[in-house]
């Protein structure tokens, strides 16, 4: 008897549904207009981003498929690929997902609303089997939601992606050289960032990572803002700096940097990323070690002169202090040690002997022993520039 009962009512819902859908069919320009005037009544965007037309045409195409897709069996239905190709479409057109799960529950809501209305007038001995059929209706519609939902984000997904490679495509030009004016523009309106004003570069050796580091990049520095690039063997953060200062900007990136950095001067637009990018790259080659530090070129200049021309710093070493490095190993690096800590200390004996751990005497004894073996005496000026770029060379350069 249970399943008797069972398929007598499988049978009444069937057959109301096979009546209402015929007739709801040939109400659906009434339907799509009810359903149209109702989702643009209450949803800006769908006024801004879909045309009447398009949005008067798609509806009652949805409708007539949908309705349809009641009476089908699982494998013939329509209505799910459509649902698939109205999710891209509204992904592609930017309307948010929102509006679209609206729509669908005032889908549903005009289609049972038609079904009560005509069951009512034309067949009022059905609705109790009608009844019986809501599980039925709003299920078919729900599927049609979820698997409209579900390509909505895939699209979405998809399209940040390519969006996300323009931008970077843009940025790349620019951090190269490679891009004009019209890039600028264009990476300008893409990352909301202005194409004239206030800019810097760092760039951040990838270090081998011995010592744990930030896993994630800051996008913003107070008022500053920050635009990551990855290249081989370092990362490139472009800084819209506003009315930020590289004091502020160092500071900042302290926290997140694991590795050698490098800092470029102020530039004054987005054409000029390619060369902030040079001299950040500059910087961070003044950094002799593989620990975190920061360098900004404006502080780094001499250096920079000799990392920029290896070949000429390389002549200028053994010019200067050539018969120094023959020395063996332990008596060069404390002679080494000792004009570094008098040139940093400004020529202050006894300021150099507190950090050498020294008497002042001997200080001074090493650092006349240098003036022998180099030929240069610390009280002329351009011997002390010159001790001073061959010094940086031997911290800086490959021994050799």
């Amino acid at each position: 008897m249970p399943a008797k009962r069972n398929e007598h009512v499988d049978d009444d819902v069937r057959h109301v549904l096979r009546i209402v859908a015929a007739r709801l069919l040939e109400r659906l320009p009434e339907l799509a207009d009810e359903l149209v005037a109702r989702v643009r009544e209450g949803d800006e965007a769908y006024r801004r981003l879909v045309s009447p037309e398009e949005h008067r045409q798609s509806t009652e195409e949805g409708l007539r498929i949908g309705i349809s897709a009641i009476l089908q069996r699982p494998q013939k239905r329509r209505d799910l690929e459509f649902a698939r190709s109205m999710a891209r479409r509204r992904a592609e057109q930017g309307l948010p997902m929102d509006s679209l799960m609206r729509m669908y529950r005032l889908a549903a809501q005009v289609t049972w609303a038609g079904f009560v209305d005509l069951v009512e007038r034309e067949h009022p001995e059905l609705l109790g089997a009608l009844v019986r059929t809501a599980t039925h209706v709003w299920h078919a519609i729900d599927r049609q939601a979820l698997t409209a939902a579900e390509t909505y984000r895939r699209r979405e997904k998809e399209l940040l992606g390519r969006g996300t490679e323009r931008v970077n495509a843009l940025l790349d030009d620019l951090l190269e050289g490679t891009g004009d004016a019209a890039v600028a523009r264009s990476a300008a309106a893409a990352l909301d960032l202005p194409e004239r004003g206030r800019y810097a570069v760092v760039t951040i050796r990838l270090p081998v990572r011995q010592t744990p580091c930030a896993d994630s990049h800051p996008e913003t520095l107070g008022a500053m803002r920050l635009v990551w690039r990855m290249r081989t063997h370092y990362e490139v953060a472009v800084v819209a700096l506003g009315d930020g200062s590289l004091d502020r900007l160092v500071e900042g990136m302290a926290p997140v940097v694991c590795g050698p950095a490098g800092v470029s001067p102020v530039v004054e637009g987005l054409e000029e990323l390619a060369s902030a990018r040079k001299l950040a790259e500059l910087a961070m080659r003044t950094c002799a070690g593989c620990g975190p530090e920061i360098a900004r070129l404006d502080r780094r200049l001499p250096a920079a002169l000799v990392v920029a021309q290896p070949e000429l710093s390389g002549r200028l070493t053994g010019e200067v202090l050539g018969a120094l490095l023959a020395l063996d190993a332990a008596d060069r690096e404390v002679l080494l040690a000792t004009l570094s800590a008098w040139l940093r200390c400004e020529g202050s004996a006894v300021r150099a002997a507190g950090q050498l751990y020294c008497h002042r005497n001997t200080v001074f004894n090493r650092i006349r022993r240098v003036e022998r073996l180099t030929g240069r005496s610390v009280s002329r000026p351009r011997d002390i520039v010159e001790l001073a770029l061959a010094l940086e060379a031997v911290r800086l350069l490959p021994a050799g």
